[in-house]
């Protein structure tokens, strides 16, 4: 592994003009390219102190051996031609956008003498025109089946074609009237090309000028009492409503977006985008990848959209949503307005429909983010790996099986709780997950915090397991209470502890087990900001590989006890809050006070409750309402009026800003 030092451009070599830098490896593999507006500045930064770089910054540099850059004239220049070296070199270092599965399009073969309709997966091909990409195959045939009988084109392949051509005869399509058979001379190479256009027009989104025909038609067929042809027309107009009923409208002004949102955690981020033509939704689309460097929002959106659109100009809207707009938006929007040949707009939707819509692309994302986890979490031999690399990372004697994770949340020292969460075998065991109210701690110290949370937790082990004994058995200790059948809460020891945070929880969670005996449990932390690994009386940490299934397995835990001491800490903190806004309303007792909460939940929806849906909670008045609308108001103004003391990260001592 090579330091950034030997290969570091010598001082005042790096031009200051916009342009492309490509890092190489000894092995003269390009392993990451990047753009910048100013090569030197940009350059520089990455042979600063190693200390001082993100971890995968540090690992690009010091697995690099050489760099180089090209100087360019525009930045517009420097964004197409980073897109075309990722797509030739296809860096380790880069973020991939990956499609999570094969996404159908429904293709229109318009280089053809006669043009085909058909649905189909994979690469583009020139010639042919694509509308999509469609969620679900089925419902694209479905409705071109629906749209063949307005539009009668040919959806037949070319052997199937040319046999027809051969015999002089149409296959069945032609006989029911879903097809023009242009394969047996029924229409000529120019009506049929008519039909394809109109077809093409139709998926386009320019759909109430057909329906509008079709209307007229049917309504003069029937005047003139041409009523199989009325008939006709209205099973036509019944297909076309029934094709578009399959696109929910979405937006009423007929826009033309790409609407995108994402769902990301410090190892792997989830995209999702809604294709919005004519205001209705006609695909949707996504994506996972692996975070390869510490991009933020702005950032991986920038490099999504050079990968998303750098080779397709046709798909290119007339808008994009993002959540969050790219560092060179300017540059960006005016590379995309290139490549479509009109005006394109990049912008974050602030509200409205488009806001909400993107709402719902961000839940999409979410959800795609947390089954990727679920499935990559539910392999066996995934699963296996990642345990045998955490031993193997730890220094462990043997497989860590059961491992439990702390967490201590609190708000500025106030109702200070932790949260206990088990994995065994990789997996969540959330029957064995548990709460603690801190008790023995006064405001904010989360290092007594753990060490009170880790005596609490094998203080109850030992007790049990003396508990056991008297009805030990041949194989051991009994794990089972004979009286009721269930399993003893705190009757399993871990394998392996874990806790959130750096050496000061270490530190901690090891003191806590020292003291009550207990020196057969290893104890790790696992530090959020570097996703480093800490072990009990080492200066350096443990750094695991950030493609490593062990670290994303301890994030995994690590996060989920996060989440469940948060759940646990808002509770009680909405449940507090309430109470003690409404301790100095007269006549409002500690039962009244309970109804209350179980009626609203929390505080925000009491504050937003008016006096008489307060009025309607059981035994209470319009004046004790009045008074409690009252007490809430008073005590919101105290709120926001209060100097707010700093939070400080007890693991690394720096301010955290609210």
């Amino acid at each position: 592994m090579a330091s950034p030092s030997s290969y570091r451009p010598a001082a005042g070599s790096i031009p200051t003009k916009p342009g492309v830098y490509r890092f190489r490896d000894a092995k003269g593999r390009v392993i990451y390219v990047g753009k910048a507006k100013s090569l030197r500045p940009r350059l520089s930064s990455y042979f600063q102190d190693i200390g001082n770089l993100h971890p995968r910054t540090a690992t690009m540099v010091t697995t690099g051996a050489s760099v180089e850059w090209t100087v360019v004239d525009t930045e517009v220049e420097a964004l197409q031609l980073e897109y075309s070296w990722i797509k030739e070199f296809d860096p380790r270092f880069n973020v991939k956008y990956r499609d999570d599965k094969s996404y159908p399009w429904l293709a229109v073969t318009v280089g053809d003498e006669f043009p085909r309709v058909m649905v189909g997966r994979g690469a583009k091909r020139k010639g042919t025109r694509y509308f999509g990409p469609y969620s679900h195959a089925w419902a694209i045939r479905e409705t071109v089946d629906q749209l063949l009988r307005v539009f009668p084109m040919r959806s037949c392949s070319n052997g199937v074609f040319k046999r027809s051509a051969q015999i002089g005869r149409p296959c069945l399509l032609g006989y029911i009237d879903k097809c023009a058979a242009p394969c047996v001379g029924n229409v000529s190479p120019e009506e049929h090309r008519e039909i394809v256009d109109d077809f093409c027009d139709f998926m386009a989104g320019n759909t109430s000028a057909f329906t509008r025909r079709i209307e007229r038609e049917m309504y003069a067929a029937s005047e003139a009492l041409d009523f199989e042809k009325a008939a006709r027309l209205r099973d036509d107009l019944g297909a076309l409503t029934k094709a578009l009923e399959k696109q929910a409208v979405v937006l009423g002004d007929g826009t033309d977006a790409d609407v995108i949102a994402l769902a990301e955690d410090p190892l792997e981020v989830a995209v999702q985008i809604f294709y919005v033509r004519g205001g209705r939704i006609r695909g949707q689309r996504g994506w996972v990848a692996d975070r390869s460097d510490d991009s933020d929002t702005a950032g991986l959106v920038q490099e999504f959209l050079l990968q998303l659109y750098g080779g397709e100009d046709d798909s290119i809207p007339r808008e994009v949503l993002v959540p969050a707009l790219p560092p060179d938006s300017d540059v960006m929007e005016q590379l995309l307005t290139e490549r479509r040949g009109s005006k394109v707009a990049i912008r974050v939707p602030q509200r409205g429909d488009k806001r909400d819509l993107q709402q719902t692309v961000a839940t999409n994302a979410a959800q795609a983010l947390a089954l990727h986890k679920t499935k990559r979490a539910s392999d066996l031999t995934t699963r296996n790996r990642a345990l045998e690399e955490i031993q193997k990372s730890l220094g462990l004697d043997e497989v860590p099986l059961r491992i439990e994770c702390y967490d201590v949340s609190n708000l500025q020292g106030t109702e200070v709780v932790a949260s206990m969460v088990v994995f065994e075998d990789g997996l969540a065991r959330k029957s064995e997950y548990r709460r603690f109210v801190i008790r023995g701690v006064d405001g904010q110290n989360d290092v007594a915090s753990m060490h009170e949370v880790i005596t609490r937790r094998f203080k109850r082990l030992l007790d049990e397991q003396a508990r056991s004994e008297t009805v030990s058995t041949d194989s051991g200790p009994m794990l089972v209470d004979p009286e009721t059948g269930r399993p003893r809460k705190f009757a399993y020891a871990p394998s392996l502890v874990v806790v959130d945070g750096g050496p000061p929880q270490v530190a901690a969670a090891q003191q806590a087990l020292a003291e009550l005996g207990v020196n057969d449990v290893p104890v790790c932390g696992l530090a959020k900001r570097l996703e480093e690994v800490w072990l009990p009386g080492e200066e350096d940490p443990v750094i695991m590989a950030r493609t490593s299934e062990g670290l994303y397995l301890l994030q995994r835990i690590r996060d989920e006890a996060h989440r469940f001491a948060i759940t646990h800490h808002r509770g009680r903190r909405s449940k507090s809050m309430v109470e003690s806004a409404l301790d100095d309303v007269p006549g409002l007792g500690e039962v009244r006070r309970k109804t209350l909460l179980k009626h609203f939940g929390s505080l925000k929806k009491l504050r937003e409750a008016d006096v008489d849906q307060i009025a309607l909670v059981p035994g209470i008045g319009p004046r004790t309402a009045s008074a409690i609308k009252d007490a809430v108001a008073q005590a919101d103004a105290t709120r926001k009026t209060a100097p707010k003391e700093p939070t400080i990260n007890t693991a690394t001592g720096e301010i955290l800003e609210d």
